[in-house]
């Protein structure tokens, strides 16, 4: 074959030896995709359509075995390493330029113990994939609220979604790991093996080795779950996220609510007098009875006359696919920013409503997220996450279509970002990196935990080998 052209991690461009990637190649078949191949195109993408990068070379793991051949093989001709689970990393760090990506997709597969409520499941599934298998037990465990996401990459970032205040976040739920080093080894983390390691999985993202597989402690959730979300007006969300931070406070911890800033897009599920128009809806679940949970809820459907109210019981998998269509795989450009929120007062609620009202395309949203619950009673010291104090939590989704619109939608969220820095704890959240290489973002997610992570990250990384990340630099 002829040479693949690479590019070192110091930026040099160079070929690699046909020989070298034949070998590979004889190892492991057709699951190795380079330039030229059929299946090249469709496996360099990645779900951020702004993400637009050429690997010289994708390995489509089966097993541990090719994660392995990969890692060694990286390691040897100095390239950029990747690693790909679900591929929804909003910065892109699914993939690189003239470097090696591991893509877990293959490794999927889910088994689920109901007697002893915990499930493996494979480094490359989502969690729509988890949750098909673990709600035919009526069991969960805590993940996002995108289905496509992988389970990967929001794990290894801590994970929250509309479980967190009943069940904390998903990497509170991880009982072990199945890691693949730097240097090519394979071992297990967990409490009583590599508990270092273990440690600082929980938050401190893939900066320590390829997972490629999970173990969850699973907890009784659905199938059917009370959901309230009712829509009012966007004038209206001052007052509204008042209230709702108000009802949180006194909540259960089988609440979990939120308050999102969006526009009614112009689909079917929505009445078309509502179309273009901007809303603040607050969606909240009860975990537990749904006739119990529609009684609790039924305050946040009352806080004035909604535009509209989707509340009612439905399926634990319809409510984590509900945001599926808003975020679909290669289409729209993604940016993503968030901040832990000290307090909602009046002037953090109408600054946020006054930024989110000139925001410069429909398809972007805010969300607060009511904190609190299982999630705070978690020490900063226990998982790599770090404090978990923050009553809120912001989060700035900005998302556009049309490419020559990236600049001005970028600027509007790093603007509203920096208004809100008065309310802020200072402290962000690890699965929103906007760009990957904002200034001092990793230390403020990770916070008092960094000097420890360095530690773990000099133990098992210790030439950054997995730098393709929010990254934690062993040099540091």
């Amino acid at each position: 074959m002829d040479a693949v052209m690479a590019r070192k991690i110091d930026g040099t461009d160079t070929a690699l030896d046909p020989g070298d990637v034949d070998e590979l190649r004889a190892q492991v078949g057709e699951q190795l995709v380079s330039p030229g191949d059929a299946a090249y195109e469709d496996s360099r993408r990645v779900w951020n359509g702004m993400i637009d990068k050429w690997p010289a070379l994708i390995m489509r793991c089966r097993g541990v075995a090719d994660v392995v051949a990969s890692v060694h093989f990286a390691r040897t001709h100095d390239l950029p390493l990747a690693v790909r689970g679900g591929g929804h990393n909003v910065a892109g760090f699914g993939t690189c330029d003239g470097g090696l990506v591991i893509d877990l997709a293959p490794m999927r597969g889910i088994h689920v113990d109901p007697a002893t409520r915990t499930a493996r499941a494979g480094g490359g599934a989502t969690w729509a994939d988890l949750d098909r298998e673990t709600q035919h037990f009526g069991l969960a465990a805590p993940g996002g609220i995108v289905s496509t996401t992988g389970i990967a990459g929001l794990t290894l970032g801590g994970g929250q979604g509309w479980l967190r205040r009943t069940y904390g976040m998903a990497c509170d739920s991880l009982i072990s790991a199945d890691v693949v080093t730097a240097d090519g080894e394979s071992v297990t983390a967990s409490e009583t093996e590599h508990s270092d390691l273990f440690w600082a999985l929980r938050g401190g993202g893939g900066n320590f080795g390829v997972v490629t597989s999970f173990e969850y402690r699973l907890h009784p959730v659905g199938p059917m779950v009370a959901f309230a979300g009712p829509a009012y007006p966007l004038e209206s969300a001052p007052s509204i996220i008042a209230a709702m931070g108000r009802f949180a406070a006194d909540a259960p911890d089988e609440v979990n609510v939120s308050a999102t800033l969006m526009t009614i897009p112009p689909a079917p599920s929505f009445p078309v007098e509502l179309h273009g128009r901007q809303v603040v809806i607050v969606g909240a679940i009860y975990v537990g009875d749904p006739t119990e949970g529609e009684r609790v809820l039924q305050p946040l459907r009352e806080l004035e006359e909604p535009l509209l109210d989707l509340s009612g019981t439905l399926p634990y998998t319809a409510l984590q696919q509900m945001f599926d269509p808003f975020f679909p795989a290669h289409e729209h450009h993604h940016y993503w920013k968030s901040a832990y929120l000290a307090g909602l007062g009046d002037d953090a609620a109408s600054t946020l409503v006054e930024h989110a009202a000139s925001w410069p395309s429909r398809m972007s949203m805010v969300g607060i997220w009511a904190l609190g619950g299982a999630l705070r009673r978690v020490e900063a010291s226990a998982t790599a996450t770090g404090d978990r104090t923050a009553p809120f939590l912001l989060e700035i989704l900005t998302n556009w279509a049309d490419p020559q619109e990236r600049d001005a939608n970028i600027d509007w969220a790093r603007t509203l970002f920096d208004a809100m820095m008065p309310f802020s704890t200072g402290k962000t959240n690890f699965n929103f990196p906007g760009l990957g290489n904002e200034p001092g973002f990793v230390q403020a997610a990770l916070g008092d935990n960094w000097d420890r992570l360095v530690a773990v990250k000099r133990t098992y990384d210790p030439t950054n080998l997995f730098r393709q990340n929010q990254n934690i630099d062993p040099g540091t």
